[in-house]
C-alpha cells in the first residue's frame, strides 16, 4: 500500500476488550496503516475488563475511513440503544471500503441498518439475534459478503485481522504477521465451539447468558427502523 490505510475502531463503554486488541494488534502491522481509536463521547472508555482506554478520538470529528472495525461486548444493550453511536457507524460506513466488525459487533452493525441480506458471523451464543434483523447468520470463523467482513467470537479476531492483512496487503504480508505474533495456536481443551464442546457445558454457558440474551432481544426489537427509499 503506497497510500495511508486509514482504519477506525469504533468503540464503546463496556466493550469486551480482546475484540478489538486482538484485530488492532494484527491490523496496525500493516504496511501504511493510521489506526484511529473513537467513541461517541471521545476521551476516557471503560472496557469490560479492568483496562481503561484514554484520549479517544470523537467519532463525529473523523471525515472518513478506508476500514471500520466495530467490536463486540457482553452486553450490547446500552450500545444498541445509543442513537448518536448508530448514526456515526452509518455515517462512516458509508464512505468505506471495508466495513467489518468482530464477536457481536455484527449485532451493531444490524441495529445501524447496514447488514440486512448480507451474510455475517457472531459469537455462537448471539448469531441467531442476526436473522431477526435481517442478516444472514453464518457460523463461519471469517465471513465476507462483499465488502462486508465479520468475525465470530472475540478471539476469532485475530484470524478476522490476518484474513482482512491478507485482503489489503496480500498473503505473504498476513504470513509474516502471523510469524511475527507466533500465532500458532494449540489450546489444551477442544471446546472452543459449541459443536465441539459437550453438550451440557453448552446449555451451562447458554443457561448464564439467558437474561442477556434476552435483553439484547428487546433492544434489536426496539431500535428505531430507517424509513425505506422513496420510489
Amino acid at each position: 500500500m503506497t497510500q495511508p490505510f486509514q482504519i477506525v475502531f469504533a468503540l464503546f463503554p463496556g466493550l469486551t476488550q480482546l475484540d478489538f486488541t486482538a484485530p488492532l494488534e494484527v491490523l496496525q502491522r500493516l504496511p501504511g496503516a493510521r489506526v484511529t481509536l473513537a467513541s461517541s463521547a471521545g476521551g476516557r472508555l471503560a472496557t469490560s475488563s479492568a483496562l481503561i482506554l484514554t484520549e479517544l478520538a470523537t467519532l463525529s470529528s473523523l471525515s472518513e475511513c478506508d476500514l471500520l472495525c466495530v467490536p463486540g461486548g457482553y452486553d450490547l444493550s446500552p450500545a444498541l440503544r445509543d442513537t448518536e453511536y448508530l448514526a456515526q457507524l452509518r455515517r462512516l460506513a458509508a464512505g468505506a471500503r471495508y466495513l467489518t466488525s468482530v464477536c457481536t459487533g455484527s449485532l451493531l452493525l444490524l441495529a445501524a441498518g447496514l447488514l440486512e441480506g448480507k451474510r455475517a458471523a457472531c459469537h455462537w451464543g448471539w448469531r441467531e439475534l442476526l436473522a431477526e434483523g435481517g442478516a444472514i447468520p453464518d457460523p463461519g470463523r471469517v465471513v465476507r459478503d462483499g465488502n462486508v467482513i465479520t468475525g465470530g467470537g472475540v478471539t476469532a479476531g485475530l484470524d478476522f485481522g490476518l484474513a482482512i492483512a491478507a485482503e489489503v496487503a496480500g498473503a505473504d504480508v498476513a504470513r509474516a504477521i502471523q510469524l511475527s505474533l507466533e500465532y500458532d495456536p494449540q489450546p489444551p481443551f477442544d471446546a472452543g465451539s459449541p459443536e465441539r464442546a459437550p453438550s451440557e457445558l453448552v446449555a451451562r454457558v447458554r443457561e448464564r447468558a439467558a437474561q442477556t440474551f434476552s435483553e439484547l432481544r428487546s433492544a434489536l426489537a426496539a431500535r428505531p427502523r430507517r424509513a425505506a427509499p422513496a420510489a
